[in-house]
């Protein structure tokens, strides 16, 4: 007897007359049937692995400490491999970041980068128009009927096919819902819609172009919810009859329980793994979410004194090599956020400096490429990992067996000789309401103050406001972070806000509720998980 079909469908909270164009293109009836098929059989997993993370915080303020499983040191220990790279994914040397407006779709792809991560996840507002939309591009830029012309009249298209970048997309985080579409039993998880949509439309469709469907899989807080994403791909490539291993995914390892559990995650993953990617916000974010509780040990200063060189972090990104070649697996680094500058040399010049010794050092330490966020850095990048590579598409075969990192260390944040500065509080007050403000708009790749901020940007700010003011920081200028305090340069800066721009654009603009939640998300006693669920509450909403 054929089992049932699931619960359709509906898309709620859309109206009409106002839903994005081209939208029954992206929700044919066959697509919402196969979103309704992931929905029945994956969302109950994922209720139980969101109650999960909640469990383990709960051990980790109990115990202030973390450890590699003991369950699992088989897997570390065994021998074992993931699936080799398909070609389109061999070279890595270069990635670029960005949401999947129509603009970036066509810069990223024609950047000279070997990859696009197409982000549906932290550089995009998840709205109704970009969720269909960014659908839409992708697949115009696959079937080569995408342009775009700016106000000012410039137009852009694409190179040709062997100049553009291998996209790699990267669907929503498993806490976030889907609001606008549901079943009986409640919303569709972001990360099933994105990833659902996608693979539907695209994946034969990628495979007649010698690639395949690619994805970055954010925010992981165990090799479990692996598990769930490997399920997930194995029941899609089925139902939809694409070879079984077509699929690849790359991991992001940005959160503290992660980084313990790297070698599980790609076991998980091993006949669709690609390879692991050190992130750095979303880490910094993750370790203040989780040893919140800690004492001092685990107070972190300011975000841009804690570089990818602090002994935590060098600890974390040599794992994190030592385990992908290991095992046969791209290792990727995070990501140079400088946004060039033509109207100021001297700023360009000090910033590209910086952004050269990181990638060097990426590229010595043995990753097998890097992250940027604007294509006048791609060949910044390639030539830091061109001097190392040569000819070589990779190195994965540099071991890094030399590389011990124990526990403590991972976790070992005093080891940073930095203390939180009055100028860091006012600088995650600005950026986090400057973000935040953006966002609300559907912005979700946002210049401030000459870098490419996301939404990983706005939880570290919010979450270090939230850490000082309850661990009792006392700043250098002698002031006590309070709410009180907080508050005070939170008005500030919207005052100095609504100078900057002008009273029409501040009242056009949602600066107020940007403020509002800024403060709400760092003050509550109640730390909220994530900053884009009330954010969320908000968007496609005046």
């Amino acid at each position: 007897m054929p089992a049932p079909a699931p619960s359709p469908l509906a898309i709620v909270d859309v109206d009409p007359g106002q839903a994005p164009a081209r939208q029954e293109e992206v929700l044919s009836d066959e697509a919402l049937a196969f979103l309704a098929a992931l929905h029945e059989r994956f969302t109950p997993r994922r209720g139980e692995l969101l109650a999960r993370r909640a469990e383990r915080r709960a051990e980790i303020a109990r115990t202030s400490t973390l450890d590699f499983l003991p369950e699992t040191a088989h897997i570390r220990e065994g021998d074992w491999q993931v699936a080799p790279a398909p070609a389109a994914l061999d070279d890595r040397r270069v990635e670029i970041t960005g949401p999947t407006d129509r603009k970036m779709t066509i810069n990223a792809l024609n950047s000279g980068a070997k990859v696009w991560l197409a982000d549906f996840e932290d550089a995009s507002a998840p709205t109704w128009e970009n969720v269909i939309g960014g659908q839409l591009n992708l697949t115009d830029a696959y079937e080569r009927r995408i342009d775009f012309t700016s106000p000012e009249g410039k137009t852009y298209a694409l190179k040709p096919a062997d100049e553009l970048a291998t996209v790699v997309m990267r669907p929503r985080g498993w806490h976030l819902d889907e609001r606008h579409l549901r079943s009986e039993s409640g919303p569709v998880p972001g990360g099933l819609v994105d990833f659902g949509l996608y693979f539907f439309h695209n994946a034969q469709r990628l495979l007649d172009l010698g690639k395949g469907p690619y994805f970055y899989l954010p925010k992981l807080e165990s090799h479990l919810e692996a598990r769930l994403w490997n399920d997930v791909f194995v029941f899609a490539q089925d139902h939809l009859g694409i070879p079984q291993g077509t699929i690849r995914a790359t991991v992001l390892i940005e959160t503290i329980t992660a980084a313990y559990e790297m070698e599980e995650i790609l076991y998980e993953l091993r006949d669709h793994a690609s390879g692991l990617n050190a992130g750095r916000w979303d880490y910094l974010f993750s370790i203040v979410k989780n040893f919140r509780d800690g004492g001092p040990r685990f107070v972190l200063p300011d975000r841009n004194a804690v570089t990818m060189t602090a002994p935590f972090m060098r600890a974390y990104t040599e794992l994190l090599v030592r385990s992908c070649h290991k095992r046969g697996a791209h290792a990727i680094g995070g990501m140079a956020a400088f946004i060039p500058s033509r109207r100021d040399p001297e700023v360009n010049a000090k910033a590209l400096e910086k952004v050269k010794a990181d990638k060097e050092r990426e590229a010595g330490d043995g990753f097998d490429g890097s992250w940027v966020a604007h294509p006048d850095l791609v060949p910044v990048a390639r030539e830091c990992f061109d001097a190392v590579l040569g000819g070589k598409p990779n190195q994965k075969d540099r071991l890094r067996e030399d590389v011990r990192v124990t526990a403590d260390q991972l976790i070992d944040v005093a080891s940073l000789d930095a203390r939180p500065t009055y100028e860091g509080l006012r600088n995650a007050v600005q950026v986090g309401t400057r973000y935040i403000e953006a966002w609300l708009g559907g912005l979700g790749a946002v210049a401030i103050f000459n870098l490419m901020e996301d939404a990983a940007t706005a939880e570290i700010s919010r979450s270090q406001i939230w850490q000082w003011i309850n661990a009792g920081v006392v700043f250098e200028n002698g002031e006590k972070a309070t709410p009180e305090l907080a508050r005070r340069v939170a008005a500030e800066e919207l005052a100095a806000i609504r100078e900057e721009i002008g009273e029409e654009a501040f009242a056009a603009g949602r600066w107020e509720q940007a403020h509002d939640l800024l403060l709400k998300v760092a003050l509550d006693e109640d730390y909220a998980a994530f900053l884009t669920l009330p954010a969320y509450e908000l968007l496609d909403r005046p």
